[in-house]
């Protein structure tokens, strides 16, 4: 592994050697990405944590939903948005801007998402996962009509719930250990 500076304030060093399936996990990551996520590499003292993060980051993130995966990838830039998240909102508006085409969509998003040119669907999707984000003992069955009012069904309501709750979970640890967003996400897809 090329970068040896720790990707948190923690002193957590990677295993090394990393066992075969977790190594070709980061081969695919460098090749397809340029990089390895700090955030896989934080997780990469521990493999078992490592293998739960990345099972629960892939399922909410790329598997097959009614949510498109820009929809996923903008969820995590509203949550992170109100958490205030360093890590998550370089990473992940760089991914809005990639998947978007369109840069300024991704700033909004970080800077304040009610600005943004969103479609309706858009609109209550970003509601609901800020409103879980500041105040989800709130919600009642009137937030989740106003989905249903939109499109989504309840299984894209799951979904929501899900991909805004596990947002809300790291950044949470991002922000208590520093992490620090790989530095090729800030200049991608400008």
């Amino acid at each position: 592994m090329a970068d040896t500076a720790l990707p948190t304030a923690l002193n957590l060093p990677i295993v090394d050697p990393l066992p075969a399936p977790t190594q070709k996990y980061f081969d695919v990551c460098q090749e397809k990405l340029g990089m390895i996520p700090n955030v896989l590499r934080a997780y990469a003292f521990d493999v078992e944590k490592l293998d739960a993060f990345t099972g629960m980051y892939n399922n909410l993130m790329l598997a097959p939903s009614g949510l498109s995966k820009l929809e996923r990838e903008m969820i995590a830039v509203v949550v992170s948005s109100i958490n205030k998240c360093f890590y998550c909102l370089v990473a992940h508006g760089a991914a809005v801007r990639a998947m978007s085409g369109d840069p300024k969509l991704g700033e909004a998003l970080v800077m304040n998402y009610r600005v943004a040119d969103l479609d309706a669907r858009q609109r209550a999707m970003l509601d609901f996962a800020a409103r879980m984000t500041t105040a989800s003992a709130t919600i009642e069955e009137q937030d989740r009509d106003a989905l249903r009012q939109v499109g989504f069904t309840d299984q894209d309501i799951w979904d929501i719930a899900n991909v805004a709750g596990f947002f809300n979970m790291t950044n949470r640890v991002a922000s208590a250990t520093a992490m620090q967003p790989n530095d090729d996400y800030h200049a991608q897809a400008r």
